[in-house]
């Protein structure tokens, strides 16, 4: 019984259909060999075929001289390697240039709008970076600096970081 359920499905287990014992399971065909003579006509073929094959290529040196017939193609592919070679390089440098042309581009491009940008927009005020000498947070004395709060007092931020924070907030 637990055979016959399929446990790979998800969800709930569902149990296969069962044939009904009446109907018979249909026979599979059994491959038939092909009969005797065929297997010999066939094999005959090609025998037949490769010998004569053989033979045709033992002609071909009395017809071509064979030595000069493979030097060639040799001479061929390896000559055929060396432009492919070459004109791959051309390619590579015909890329190069024009990536650095587009590249110029873009950098005269951005070099212009920001030019732009900065004489287009008015000037602004802007505010001394470092603060006057009033605003600058006192120093604390040697016993007081980074003493820890005592337990009761919120947040239990030390005194010298209060200060620094009270000073930051007024500003």
């Amino acid at each position: 019984m637990a055979d016959r359920l399929l446990l790979d499905l998800p969800g709930p287990p569902r149990r296969l259909a069962r044939r009904p014992e009446a109907v018979p399971r249909p026979n599979p065909r059994r491959r038939r060999r092909p009969d005797r003579w065929r297997q010999l006509g066939i094999g005959l073929g090609l025998s037949g075929a490769g010998g004569g094959l053989l033979a045709s290529l033992m002609f071909i040196p009395e017809r071509f001289d064979t030595l000069l017939l493979v030097s060639t193609a040799i001479a061929n592919v390896i000559g055929g390697l060396s432009r492919l070679g070459v004109g791959l390089l051309q390619l590579t440098g015909v890329l190069v240039v024009a990536l650095l042309a587009l590249l110029a581009l873009v950098l005269l491009l951005g070099g212009m709008v920001r030019m732009a940008r900065c004489l287009a927009s008015p000037p602004s005020t802007v505010e001394p970076l470092q603060p006057e000498a009033s605003q600058l947070p006192r120093r604390p004395e040697k016993d007081e600096q980074d003493q820890p709060l005592k337990p009761g007092r919120p947040g239990g931020i030390r005194r010298s970081h209060q200060r620094s924070l009270r000073v930051l907030s007024e500003g």
